[in-house]
């Protein structure tokens, strides 16, 4: 969840070039941030609550620094929690990113020792670890490496020393290292693109590695067994892309208006690639679907697409409930998982877990390079949908499911179709959005919903998914409460909810359910709910994706009528490396 950043270098200043870089990671975490920097061989820091802020940036010009945004697990949003956090004798200070499961059982034996804790964090435990080791230990490095092989759960740590060291060791949580084209500037960072403008290569760190910035040289080690590794850059050039908002107020709105391109993206997927992926799936007994939150709706359309189309038995999992299907599944089965960053925790945790006790084979689906999901995968697939600032993902879930229909398109036998479909919806959805009519009817029907306090969508079929997608991006955004039902599901439970002035909107689409939707709706009009209707009257495979373009708009419109950030909602983050 939380972003890690570092500069070694003279060309910039690394005060300068490490806030920077938080502010491009700050999608990871904004409840605090902080920064130290080397300074006369002392380390100075500054660090404070909320978004990272120019204004309270009071550090001197250096040539190597750290940082950290941090999202919140233990401990409250204060300044003394923010991190990094300093040793007792301040020699090193020290950032992590993820969630140390033992850290109540060490904090006890270290008290036990007299070691004093004046923060809520788990991190300041590492510290105090790294401190007692180093009573016996040799030096920093063996000290960090000895009390980082005693922390349980994904944990990756970056230290700053006095005598100008950066030491960065990853287990689940990303860690990317940066190179310039010189070699004379070194980033550390929890993802590419934080540094992309200004580095050539890059070395994405294993989990167990550890990587040791001391006196010039990049040492890379073994952090269990303390062997050196060889160092290599890795083949891939650094995509440089860019990151601005231009003429669109937010990142969302923009990332929305990018979806037809996005869908073109998807349309130049290497189809030699999607074919032997398509062969394993009908190779395969069952196929597992897996995602976490949006990606867990997405991954649910893929299912829906394969069961539909390719007749295979696509079973959708979220990655939190995950675990007991780990005893049903074989070798003889297939995982798939959609992914904007490639680092969801509890959705790696399970992959992991089959890939070494079942030996099953993974495809992946990822909008972010080098990720630790790819790396795993026996199919691997990159989105092309460029940066997703808005921690809201929009164009990252049309890309996913998009893809997913093509896939199950070729599994069909019917590639062309498939293609020549998501043309002529790459051309819908960008007539969509440059309809004003349809953009002044979702502005007014988001400016009745901004004043309300529960939303209801309902659909069904090809729409479920879409709905359940449509109540996430409307809770994120509006922080209003919404409910996706299944409009087939009504008269079971929900439709005791109906009354005067409760506002539904039905998701319909021109397909063999539509008459049922029609159906429920009544029901509720009957009971004078307000009924509001989002309808995709062609007949078409794939409607269901141009009806999500449309909730996607009123979400943001409704953020907007509200006055909330919108690219920054509050209590989440974009990539969610803890469980």
């Amino acid at each position: 969840m939380c972003g890690i950043y570092a500069y070694i270098g003279k060309k910039r200043n690394a005060t300068s070039a490490v806030f920077d870089g938080l502010k491009r990671l700050d999608y990871r975490g904004y409840d605090s941030w902080g920064i130290a920097v080397i300074n006369d061989h002392k380390i100075l820091l500054n660090k404070h609550v909320g978004k990272v802020n120019k204004a309270l940036l009071k550090l001197p010009k250096s040539s190597i620094a750290i940082g950290h945004t941090r999202w919140a697990t233990h401990g409250a949003v204060t300044d003394l929690n923010a991190h990094p956090h300093f040793s007792s004798d301040k020699s090193f200070i020290l950032a992590q990113n993820g969630i140390m499961e033992n850290h109540e059982e060490i904090k006890v034996n270290l008290f036990k020792k007299y070691y004093k804790f004046i923060s809520q964090t788990d991190t300041e435990v590492i510290v105090r670890l790294i401190e007692e080791e180093s009573i016996k230990a040799k030096n920093i490095i063996e000290a960090i490496r000895k009390a980082f092989n005693k922390l349980r759960g994904r944990n990756t740590i970056i230290i700053l020393t006095k005598d100008g060291q950066v030491v960065g060791v990853r287990n689940g949580s990303p860690l990317v290292l940066g190179f310039s084209k010189d070699k004379t500037e070194i980033y550390f960072s929890s993802d590419t693109l934080s540094f992309a403008p200004y580095v050539d290569q890059t070395l994405t760190l294993e989990n167990g590695n550890m990587a040791i910035y001391s006196e010039g040289k990049i040492t890379l080690k073994d952090v269990v067994t303390g062997k050196n590794i060889d160092l290599k850059d890795e083949k891939n050039k650094i995509q440089k892309q860019k990151v601005a908002k231009g003429k669109y107020k937010h990142f969302m709105i923009k990332e929305i208006y990018e979806q037809p391109n996005v869908i073109r993206a998807v349309i130049k997927q290497d189809f030699t690639s999607l074919k032997k992926l398509a062969t394993q799936i009908k190779k395969s007994k069952n196929v597992y679907c897996i995602g976490s939150g949006t990606a867990g709706a997405a991954a649910a359309q893929i299912a829906f697409y394969l069961r539909t189309f390719g007749k295979i038995n696509a079973i959708s999992l979220i990655g939190a409930e995950a675990s007991e299907y780990v005893d049903l599944i074989n070798k003889n089965d297939l995982v798939i998982a959609p992914s904007q960053s490639g680092e969801t925790a509890d959705v790696l945790e399970f992959v992991e877990k089959v890939k070494k006790l079942k030996k099953v084979k993974f495809a992946s689906y990822v909008n972010m390079q080098g990720s630790l999901m790819s790396r795993l995968s026996d199919f691997k697939f990159m989105a092309n949908a460029g940066p997703e600032i808005c921690v809201m993902s929009t164009k990252v879930f049309v890309s996913q499911i998009s893809w997913g229909y093509l896939l199950a398109k070729i599994v069909e036998g019917k590639y062309k179709k498939g293609i020549n479909n998501l043309i002529k919806l790459s051309q819908k959805i960008n007539k969509l959005l440059n309809s004003k009519t349809n953009i002044n009817r979702l502005k007014n029907l988001a400016r009745i919903l901004s004043r309300q306090k529960d939303i209801f969508i309902l659909g069904k079929g090809q729409n479920l998914q879409i709905i359940k997608e449509g109540m996430v991006k409307i809770i994120e955004g509006s922080y209003i409460h919404a409910h996706g039902i299944s409009a087939g599901d009504l008269k079971h439970y929900a439709i005791t909810l109906m009354e005067k002035g409760v506002p539904v909107i039905f998701v319909i689409s021109n397909d063999e359910v539509r008459d049922d939707v029609i159906n429920a709706m009544n029901e509720v009009k009957a009971r004078r709910a307000d009924v509001y209707l989002l309808e995709d009257k062609e007949k078409s495979e794939t409607s269901a994706i141009s009806n999500i373009v449309s909730l996607q708009l009123l979400a943001y419109y409704i953020a907007l009528f509200k006055g909330n950030d919108i690219d920054k909602p509050r209590n989440i983050a974009k990539s969610v490396t803890v469980k």
